[in-house]
């Protein structure tokens, strides 16, 4: 079992830092700022023991030099030469043994074409967890900045099929701009409705609203929801000449996001 918690970094991006909890030795993943880092280990007195990377996008790698500059610790990460400090190159379907857990590699590509997942059925409170990147949100998934919808929606499947209770750690703290896309799309969707005053209630205590439940997600992201009458609906809506599959579907809905204010 792990104890998982959030490092705040720039103005949106969370660092997610785990650890056994009888051991001060800890694990960071996608440390695109060092300086937060550092400061809890000072205050906590913890021990980097190693680095987890998703992608190459420098707010989630912007801090591996100055991490590992004087420490000799492993840095997993994609297969991708332009990640400067990776020592432990991983590829789909591999697993490594990190902090006592096992974890599984999921490609997911779609954000970037080197997106990657991890996955252990050992999380925090008997939870598996999954350390998703920009891959998917509370309520939201990625930019297609390199990948294709097809892609995104296959890697969205991919971790679609994870048990409900799987505790979703993404990286940024997108939830409320993503369930007001999300309520434009399904705008009768009772459980989202309630979701948004619970997140609502949460950023008026200045709390995070991450992680969430893949089996909430299932319930209100409408990138996990194109192939639902409501969602397809709004896509045709917007693009009269979408032709109602899920992949064209989440195409048409990613586009509108990215426009969407």
């Amino acid at each position: 079992m792990l104890t998982i918690s959030p490092i705040p970094a720039f103005d949106d991006n969370y660092i997610w830092m785990f650890h056994t909890p009888d051991s001060q030795d800890v694990f960071v993943v996608d440390p695109g700022d060092a300086r937060p880092v550092e400061e809890v280990l000072k205050s906590h007195r913890f021990n980097l023991a190693g680095i987890l990377i998703t992608h190459h996008h420098f707010d989630h790698t912007g801090g591996i030099g100055e991490l590992t500059r004087s420490r000799n610790i492993p840095v997993y990460g994609p297969d991708n030469q332009s990640i400067k400090g990776i020592t432990h190159t991983l590829r789909d379907n591999d697993t490594v043994e990190i902090s006592g857990c096992h974890f599984k590699v999921l490609a997911t590509p779609g954000h970037t074409l080197d997106h990657i997942a991890y996955f252990t059925d050992t999380g925090e409170g008997k939870n598996p967890a999954l350390f998703c990147g920009d891959t998917l949100f509370v309520g939201g998934c990625g930019r297609l900045f390199e990948g294709t919808a097809e892609e995104m929606y296959h890697s969205l499947s991919r971790l679609a099929s994870l048990p409900g209770n799987t505790r979703i750690y993404c990286a940024h703290e997108y939830t409320q701009a993503n369930l007001k896309f999300a309520q434009a799309v399904e705008p009768h969707n009772q459980k989202l409705q309630e979701q948004v005053m619970h997140v609502a209630e949460l950023c008026s205590e200045n709390q995070p609203t991450v992680p969430s439940t893949l089996r909430q997600e299932l319930d209100i992201n409408p990138f996990l929801r194109s192939d639902q009458p409501e969602v397809i609906q709004a896509a045709s809506d917007r693009d009269p000449s979408t032709n109602a599959s899920p992949v064209d579907v989440l195409r048409v809905i990613r586009a509108w996001k990215d426009n969407f204010r």
